[in-house]
């Protein structure tokens, strides 16, 4: 049986602290405070943060990452979007592996058939699709305008 999202950055975190691996430790404890404050979050609906959520919150802190090294590097601090392009690589070893541009294209007409999709007007629908069944193996910041070229 495979491990849940928890327990895979949780033991990460324990192995970071024996072996002194700083950059790294520090990467991990931000992923647990981003799941902690979720779970704080969805407490009051009496609810806990799965492993699609865990999903969903590593793959906002790589493109907050994204957003900041690209910022970092226009105003030259290297050593800052460095540190970033670090952070995101410890965030991507808990991430599943991103899709290919053909698979993303079989995925998108896949889930344009589940959801019946036949406007621009459904685009919502597939989006949906695509994010319960793909979250954190592509983006869909990236993903959005091919659905809609392809409901067009």
């Amino acid at each position: 049986m495979t491990k849940d999202m928890r327990t895979q950055i949780s033991d990460a975190l324990k192995e970071a602290m024996k072996s002194k691996e700083a950059a790294r430790l520090s990467t991990l404890r931000l992923i647990n405070a981003a799941i902690k404050d979720q779970d704080i979050a969805l407490r009051a609906d009496g609810k806990s943060v799965g492993d699609a959520e865990i999903l969903a919150i590593l793959g906002k802190m790589v493109k907050q990452r994204q957003e900041s090294a690209r910022a970092y590097e226009e105003g030259g601090r290297l050593e800052l979007a460095e540190q970033e392009l670090e952070e995101i690589k410890i965030i991507k070893d808990f991430l599943p592996a991103q899709l290919s541009e053909d698979e993303i294209a079989s995925a998108i007409d896949a889930a344009i058939s589940e959801a019946d999709a036949t406007s621009i007007r459904d685009m919502g629908k597939v989006m949906g699709v695509l994010k319960t069944r793909y979250t954190g193996q592509m983006d869909f910041g990236a993903v959005g305008p091919a659905v809609k070229a392809k409901l067009a």
